[in-house]
């Protein structure tokens, strides 16, 4: 019986031996992972029809005319591309902070460099620097242009199209000949021209204050007078509206404005009613950007002209310092856009063909890049324009225009209170508290 038993144990330990050896696995091998098969991607298909969103400016022949140049020629090398053009709003920026703000940017948009900060801060905002290179767009940019291209913390966040721009004083010959006005070159010349104007019904100087950037350059023409650095020693903290400079700036346009300088009204008048009273000969001066040339050319021919702003008496030595200047921006790009690098592509070239437009149809070599030397202009640039090139080396000094300021916080305020200051009740006491008050908040 006991060797029965014996033999059924050696029997047992025989199978599962066998049955061991059947295992290939060993301790060491690793298990073996079933292959799934993925589903094949989709093919990438190339030129696949894309309609990009643009938040840019479309109001004037200034703005409209190379607009429209720089989509025709896109639809010839970008045929796949359609713009889908939604017009940037005179308010500032308020419109475009709301679509940030709101997850609705547009894939292009428009930015000043107030913007970009703020963008930058929230990430709604673009680094370009790649982009600039593979496009060739810094290769054709002006070296003059670089302050503008490039941000104080060495990055690109958006291609401009204007050069270093400036804020010119234009007048109307013809008015000034038929009234036996001077063209004003001092504060006291000035005050007469605006007597003999308002005697004859004629608005001395037209501008269109509902728009605050435009108030802040009024603000800052006359800064200019008593300093140089105008408004970017406030917008770097650098000063207070307390400063003598800032202070006679400020009561000086107080008294302009209660004198009738300005036509009634003037905070609710946009830029085309106050074009048309300089166009239509009803206002003896104008406001307004070197861009407004073109146009004033067109519509007062030989009859328009800019001039020096009139200097302050001990203070003539400033005479050729220029409120503008330039400071980064133009067309930016949506990070969240579905189609952020082709969007990126297309803002280089709607830049570059921006500029191409703005030098033969608006007789304006004040650019980012170069112009190809094939590309001639529709007609010889205005006379004022031939003065501007020619005065340029006068010039001592440029400032800032409202959206190249630096600091979000005084550019709210100075646009606020430079409009404020353009009404008869709002005092220099007050505009100069309030800005100061918010200069101690950004040295804080």
């Amino acid at each position: 019986m006991k060797k029965i038993t014996s033999l059924l144990l050696v029997f047992m330990l025989l199978i599962g031996m066998l049955a061991g050896c059947a295992k290939t696995e060993t301790p060491d091998a690793p298990a073996v992972t079933p292959v799934v098969s993925e589903p094949a991607a989709e093919p990438v298909v190339e030129n696949e029809p894309v309609t990009l969103r643009i938040y840019a400016q479309y109001s004037d022949d200034d703005t409209k005319v190379p607009y429209d140049y720089a989509v025709e020629q896109l639809a010839i090398d970008y045929p796949h591309v359609t713009l889908e053009l939604d017009i940037q709003a005179q308010d500032d920026g308020q419109k475009l902070q709301t679509y940030a703000a709101t997850g609705n940017l547009p894939d292009i948009f428009q930015v000043g460099l107030s913007q970009i900060e703020t963008f930058k801060e929230s990430g709604n905002i673009m680094i370009l620097d790649d982009v600039a290179k593979s496009t060739g767009f810094l290769d054709r940019a002006h070296p003059s242009a670089e302050n503008i291209i490039y941000n104080e913390d060495g990055h690109i966040y958006a291609f401009p199209y204007a050069g270093n721009e400036l804020v010119l004083w234009y007048y109307n010959k013809a008015l000034f000949e038929e009234f036996d006005v001077k063209v004003p070159e001092t504060y006291e010349e000035l005050l007469t021209a605006i007597e003999t104007f308002k005697a004859n019904n004629i608005v001395p100087m037209s501008i269109f204050a509902k728009e605050k950037w435009i108030t802040t350059a009024m603000y800052d023409v006359f800064a200019t007078r008593f300093d140089p650095a105008g408004i970017t020693k406030l917008d770097s903290g650098e000063s207070k509206a307390s400063e003598e400079a800032y202070t006679k700036a400020a009561e000086t346009l107080n008294e302009l404005v209660k004198a009738g300088m300005f036509a009634d009204g003037a905070t609710n008048t946009n830029y085309d009613q106050a074009a048309a009273l300089f166009y239509e000969g009803k206002a003896a001066m104008f406001l307004n950007g070197q861009w407004e040339i073109a146009g004033s050319a067109e519509k007062l021919g030989e009859n328009a002209d800019w001039m020096w702003y009139p200097v302050m008496p001990g203070y003539e030595g400033n005479q050729y310092a220029l409120s503008g200047g330039g400071a980064p921006g133009g067309y930016a790009v949506n990070p969240n856009s579905k189609h952020k690098e082709l969007a990126a592509e297309v803002a280089a070239y709607l830049s570059e063909k921006y500029c191409e437009a703005k030098y033969m149809y608006r007789g304006n070599p004040i650019l980012a890049v170069k112009v190809d030397e094939s590309i001639k202009p529709e007609m010889p640039f205005p006379t004022m324009m031939q003065k501007l090139d020619t005065e340029m080396g006068n010039i001592t000094s440029t400032t800032k225009f409202a959206w190249g300021l630096s600091n979000p916080l005084f550019k709210v305020a100075i646009e606020d209170q430079s409009q404020f200051l353009m009404t008869k009740d709002y005092t220099p006491t007050e505009f100069v508290e309030e800005l100061d008050k918010v200069i101690e908040r950004m040295n804080q």
